[in-house]
């Protein structure tokens, strides 16, 4: 009879995943989220690992206020990439994190980028993107906020000193030092430590059927992701941090077999505020095809071979900024 009654939980749950197609709704906001012609990291990962538990997605961009209205409406189910607060935790289930946004202080060459907040600063305009609603208040006359209509004006006024430096999210720092490093080295100095964190989830209405399964199931498909480097592959990184054996420590995990034939200078941390900051210990361990390594030193020379760069034209990534 048990083995009756699990067989049929079986059935019933494969059925309801079988049948489940969400409708969810994000605004444009790259590289996040953007219109399906363009790159949409946070949709990308959500509807893949949805995919992996046979749930269908259809995505609707509009402008923000517009997405939360009809959510709360019933139109759609939830969205891709929601920030937590304790008004939307009333309504919504939130997955785990998946991405953190992370604003890392750019400066021109030369240029201290040293501040870990802003009370660091003894004056300073920065620039930032317009309804990039972070949750900063400023009580100090010593910091502006300077914004501006994307990042590659930020960039232009930082060049001619409009301002004194710009807050870039650290996955678009990540694909500036792939696709453009030559241009990084010698017009810019990037911070170590993001000045803003936010995590990004997954979320939909409490009242959607199998609500609190679907989030479960996508926090461990995002997991298994990691795991077998599609998640890298989404983002386009060769390496990312994450912690995949549970110690509360960050792992280096590796997309493919090029390791590189040194340790990796810098990495996106999926859940970390260490965005693009190198350790110094020396204690890095290293996730490479499922087998952990617990230094450098310790990785196989088979996967010690040079990274072959892509040579793709990063203005066809949609990711790109002109110097």
């Amino acid at each position: 009879m048990k083995k009756i009654i699990l067989i049929l939980i079986s059935l019933i749950s494969i059925n309801v995943y079988g049948q489940t197609e969400l409708n969810l709704a994000s605004n444009v906001w790259p590289p996040f989220t953007d219109v399906e012609s363009e790159k949409s990291i946070a949709i990308d990962l959500v509807k893949e690992a949805l995919a992996r538990n046979n749930i269908k997605t259809s995505i609707t961009i509009q402008p923000f206020t517009d997405v939360l209205k009809n959510i709360d409406a019933g139109v759609f189910d939830g969205s891709a990439a929601f920030w937590i607060s304790e008004e939307r935790e009333k309504k919504y289930l939130f997955s785990e994190p998946y991405l953190q946004n992370q604003l890392i202080l750019v400066g021109k060459k030369g240029s201290d980028v040293s501040a870990r907040s802003f009370d660091d600063f003894e004056s300073a305009r920065i620039g930032v993107v317009e309804n990039y609603s972070y949750g900063v208040n400023i009580n100090s006359d010593k910091v502006m906020l300077v914004p501006g209509v994307n990042d590659q004006k930020n960039l232009e006024r930082l060049l001619s000193d409009e301002i004194d430096y710009m807050l870039v999210d650290a996955l678009l720092i990540q694909y500036l030092l792939k696709y453009q490093v030559n241009d990084v080295t010698e017009y810019l100095e990037i911070g170590a430590t993001p000045i803003i964190v936010k995590s990004l989830h997954f979320a939909i209405r409490k009242d959607v059927p199998e609500a609190e399964n679907i989030i479960a199931a996508f926090n461990e498909e995002i997991h298994e992701m990691i795991a077998e480097g599609v998640y890298n592959k989404i983002l386009e990184l060769n390496w990312v941090r994450a912690d995949m054996d549970g110690d509360g420590e960050l792992e280096l995990i590796l997309d493919g077999d090029a390791a590189g034939t040194a340790p990796p200078k810098n990495a996106y941390g999926v859940y970390s505020g260490q965005s693009v900051v190198k350790r110094t210990d020396g204690k890095d361990k290293y996730y490479i095809k499922g087998k952990m390594y617990n230094s450098w030193d310790q990785v196989p020379q088979e996967y010690k071979k040079e990274i072959v760069m892509s040579t793709q034209n990063p203005k066809e990534t949609g990711i790109k900024l002109n110097f």
